[in-house]
C-alpha cells in the first residue's frame, strides 16, 4: 500500500469512526496505518535535514551537523 493509499483509508476509518464507530480490527488498523504515516513523516523530515548544506560567504559549504541526533553517552 503506497503513502496515498494509506492516507485515504486513514481518512476513510476516521469518518467511519464519526459517522458510525469502528470494530476493534478497524481502530488496530486505523492505530498502524497512522503510526506507519508518521514515521514516514520523520523519516522524511531526516533526510532533508540529513541534506542541508550551508554556504559560508568565503564560499565553502558545509553539511549542516545532525544537532538534532540524540548524543550516546
Amino acid at each position: 500500500m503506497n503513502m496515498d493509499e494509506r492516507i485515504k483509508r486513514i481518512n476513510a476509518l476516521y469518518h467511519k469512526s464519526q459517522n458510525e464507530g469502528l470494530t476493534d480490527e478497524e481502530k488496530l488498523e486505523q492505530s498502524i496505518l497512522r503510526q506507519e504515516y508518521v514515521d514516514s513523516i520523520k523519516r522524511n523530515m531526516k533526510a532533508q535535514l540529513d541534506n542541508i548544506e550551508i554556504e559560508r560567504p568565503d564560499g565553502t559549504i558545509e553539511k549542516l551537523k545532525p544537532s538534532y541526533k540524540k548524543k550516546k553517552e
